[in-house]
């Protein structure tokens, strides 16, 4: 059976070398500001923006800028989400039960959301 509720993708996580350079330019270009940091402000290691971006800091990182790390999804029922997943072939991640490996290498983070909020987000119209 098919999971039958709604969802959507509440952050993208993107590991970058320089986090305050990242922080700097959706701030002050695109206007998103700070929702929640780990760690110092000034030396974080992530920080998040309102607006969905999650910036993970990695300056060892080798590899292209802004690898993605995992997607945040938003999920009306996380339980019947995962029960759902079981039949998929995906495999559960260290973090916990709700990160889930997909046969491809995603990484996806379901999140239990609270109330009507799934509802009230997807019926947003951006380009109305």
């Amino acid at each position: 059976m098919a999971y039958t509720k709604k969802s959507y993708v509440e952050h993208v996580a993107v590991r970058v070398k320089d986090i305050h350079w990242h922080i700097r330019f959706f701030r002050e270009v695109l206007g998103m500001q700070m929702r929640e940091v780990d760690g110092p402000v000034e030396s974080p290691h992530q920080f998040w923006t309102l607006g969905g971006m999650q910036l993970m800091s990695d300056p060892d990182f080798e590899g292209p800028e802004g690898r993605l790390a995992h997607l945040g999804i938003m999920v009306e029922d996380l339980e019947a989400a995962l029960r759902e997943a079981e039949g998929w072939g995906v495999k559960q991640m260290p973090q916990g039960p709700n990160w889930l490996r997909l046969p491809d290498g995603l990484a996806v983070e379901l999140i239990q959301a609270s109330g009507n909020s799934v509802a009230e987000v997807l019926a947003i119209d951006p380009r109305a």
